[in-house]
């Protein structure tokens, strides 16, 4: 360690008021960490890329410093989807020092990335008060049945009004409409639950048919529209 000779000239004086670090809550313990693998817990970040065209919600679950499981999880951006890829393959195992300091070859994940570790670093985590934390695979529980992302995608023009698109139920095929043109409900097709059926050896069109549903007060339409195209 070299000094500069204005700080050897100094006396030393004794910093008393320096307790160690404040405690974080993490897995339903307090922890005062100061080394990277004192951290655990499981949490979410939401990150964007510099022209602002696509975002990413990166889930790790974390356990004594090192990424066990990761869920990446994008739109708005063809190229994302593939920077994803590759960003599920490179996390698991590595340090949450060295997630931060890796090119998750996207802005959007980098970003998430840095949101995420701030968030777990300040014990600031979906798992703080959970004993033991999450297991391995709680990011897929993230996903429900089908594994699939929960993607809200509406549209809405002033001369044509509103369009639902995909909710959380799935892939919306009709919009219920009352005598003012009012949307009242939806029918849907979750796809998730309709690939499994198919997987299991339903014909497509009993999947398609098991898998639709509908929400709202679609008995009391006066009309149903496709949303994608009237």
């Amino acid at each position: 360690m070299v000094y500069s000779t204005e700080v050897k000239g100094m006396c030393p004086v004794h910093q008393g008021v320096h307790h160690g670090a404040a405690p974080i809550p993490e897995e339903a313990k307090w922890v005062k960490s100061r080394e990277i693998k004192d951290i655990s817990g499981y949490t979410h970040g939401i990150g964007w890329c510099a022209p602002q065209q696509g975002g990413c919600k990166l889930s790790l679950n974390v356990k004594d410093g090192i990424i066990q499981e990761a869920l990446v999880e994008t739109i708005g951006c063809s190229g994302m989807t593939h920077s994803a890829a590759m960003a599920a393959e490179i996390l698991p195992g590595l340090t949450l020092l060295e997630a931060l300091n890796t090119d998750l070859v996207c802005d959007a994940i980098n970003t998430a990335m840095r949101e995420l570790f701030l968030q777990i670093v300040y014990g600031r985590t979906q798992s703080a008060f959970s004993e033991g934390g999450l297991v391995i695979g709680a990011g897929l529980e993230d996903l429900g049945k089908g594994a699939r992302s929960m993607v809200g995608t509406t549209y809405g023009t002033l001369e044509k009004g509103p369009r639902y698109l995909e909710l959380t139920e799935g892939y919306i095929t009709d919009l219920a409409l009352d005598e003012n043109d009012e949307i009242i409900g939806y029918k849907f097709v979750n796809f998730g639950k309709m690939m499994d059926f198919i997987k299991a050896g339903m014909s497509p069109a009993d999947a398609l048919l098991k898998a639709s549903g509908q929400y709202g007060r679609v008995a009391d339409a006066v009309r149903m529209i496709d949303p994608r195209k009237e």
